[in-house]
């Protein structure tokens, strides 16, 4: 299976807004929203970790 490098791009990209939109749910204590994301922010974690990215260095919530 091929992974495109355009998919890879845009999901890292994705993944770090993600991380910060959680930063933000978690400073203003939004439970509900923060739970929202993090669903997102696990599947993008896998994908991203199936595509080879080396997550150490982009992962800031680390869950």
């Amino acid at each position: 299976m091929a992974i495109s490098l355009e998919i890879v791009e845009r999901d890292t990209i994705e993944f770090k807004d993600i991380q910060e939109s959680m930063k933000l749910a978690r400073k203003e204590n939004a439970t509900e929203t923060y739970e929202h994301l993090k669903k997102r922010y696990k599947a993008l974690k896998s994908i991203l970790g199936v595509a080879g990215v080396n997550m150490t260095d982009i992962d800031e919530i680390k869950e």
